[in-house]
């Protein structure tokens, strides 16, 4: 079974709309639909804003699902010259760039999992270049690869996605990504994280306004990339 996770309704309800006999339930005030989508079995979910609610959308739906494999989808920022308004990005890894002990002398970003401390939480290759080939086959899609960072606030500024490429070599940003990959990776469950680009890295302070400009149709790229995919996959 695929798990399918975005944040919000236009980053989910396209791949719903594509599903037949929709079984639907609320865990924890949260839905997921489960049914057939090209034959494919599925369970989508919209977890809501934020790693708290997307770490729990993601573990609840390991536990009551047993997905053999997550993709997190949806929208981001661009944080590099390599991605821009209309591109979408394949995570290769991911980080929480909110998460910072380094008063304590840990390097920015270090999770403390219970089995490793780790910084960058490693996508699941197989899977990932199961993506690029759907981008690719597609052929309009202007995609690359590489780190996605994840944090619990949105970032507006010029200076501060600069400075999460500096310091984490990160090509975009977003608020749930890097979360549903913790819970991934300690369930030993494969993810992935595709995400559509709706502001640009080049912004100053307009990136709020690109995101409300842009935010929908950049959703329905990463739906149309998400259904191509699933289409493949039978």
């Amino acid at each position: 079974m695929l798990g399918i996770i975005g944040a919000m309704d236009i980053e989910v309800n396209g791949i719903i709309a594509k599903m037949d006999a929709p079984e639907e339930r609320v865990i924890s005030s949260l839905k997921y639909t489960k049914g057939i989508i090209d034959g494919v079995e599925c369970v989508i979910a919209k977890c809501g804003i934020g790693k708290v609610n997307a770490a729990m959308c993601a573990q609840t739906m390991i536990l009551e699902y047993e997905p053999d494999r997550i993709i997190n989808t949806g929208i981001a920022g661009s944080t590099s010259n390599l991605t821009h308004i209309g591109s979408v990005v394949i995570a290769e890894k991911a980080v929480q760039h909110d998460f910072d002990t380094t008063a304590l002398g840990d390097e920015a970003g270090t999770l403390f999992l219970p089995q490793e401390n780790i910084i960058y939480i490693p996508c699941d290759k197989k899977l990932c270049g199961e993506l690029e080939k759907t981008c690719e086959l597609l052929g309009d899609i202007d995609f690359t690869t590489g780190t996605i960072a994840t944090g619990d606030y949105f970032v507006s500024t010029k200076e501060q996605r600069v400075e999460l490429n500096r310091k984490f070599g990160a090509v975009a940003c977003e608020m749930e990504g890097g979360s549903i990959g913790q819970v991934c990776y300690i369930n030993k469950v494969p993810f992935c994280i595709l995400r559509s680009i709706s502001d640009d890295s080049t912004s100053d302070d307009g990136a709020h306004v690109e995101y409300a400009v842009f935010a929908e149709s950049a959703a329905k790229k990463a739906v149309e990339i998400i259904t191509a995919y699933i289409r493949s996959c039978v």
